[in-house]
């Protein structure tokens, strides 16, 4: 198992594990799978200030997972929304506590101190949606801290949103601002 840095080049590979999630799945809110020219400007974009990491195993690409801002103000520069998607036959194997846990390192190091996970719920799983999100991200530390009821629509039915959050650095001194 390997984890590398993602490029634009990687957009196919990842888009073969993003598009079932799609298409699919209330994972993503999405409807229409990205282009892979989209993909591509979307990995450089998040590359420009956050990690964007691959899981490799035995040459092929199982899995990837990315950091982008929480919000775009100064005052969140030390919060993280992450995301993380796995191929379908690739659950199970520690590929998403590898990814995560590098991630995680990777945003100790930019000096990030609160992650965050925006993950679609639904009280009763479906054909389109499980818990196995949550259940990870709570398997990872994280916990729940907010809950958006009916605010997606996809598969013709309304579903939540819960947002997670970790605590990755210590908070005892509060950083310099500006203000």
């Amino acid at each position: 198992m390997t984890i590398r840095c993602a490029a634009p080049g990687d957009a196919a590979a990842l888009l073969e594990i993003y598009r079932p999630y799609v298409e699919n799945t209330a994972v993503s809110f999405e409807y229409d799978t990205p282009s892979e020219l989209e993909f591509a400007r979307r990995i450089a974009r998040t590359l420009e200030s956050y990690p964007y990491l691959v899981l490799e195993d035995g040459g092929a690409v199982r899995g990837y997972a990315y950091a982008g801002p929480l919000k775009a103000r100064a005052a969140y520069a030390h919060a993280a929304e992450v995301t993380i998607y796995l191929a379908e036959d690739a659950r199970g194997r520690g590929y998403g506590r590898a990814l995560y846990t590098a991630l995680e390192d990777e945003l100790r190091r930019r000096d990030v101190k609160n992650l965050y996970a925006c993950i679609a719920w639904a009280e009763e799983e479906d054909a389109y949606l499980t818990h196995a999100s949550p259940d990870f991200h709570a398997h990872m530390g994280f916990h729940r801290c907010a809950h958006f009821r009916q605010c997606g629509i996809k598969f013709g039915r309304w579903y939540d949103i819960i947002w997670m959050e970790k605590l990755i650095g210590d908070h005892s001194e509060a950083p310099e601002s500006s203000h």
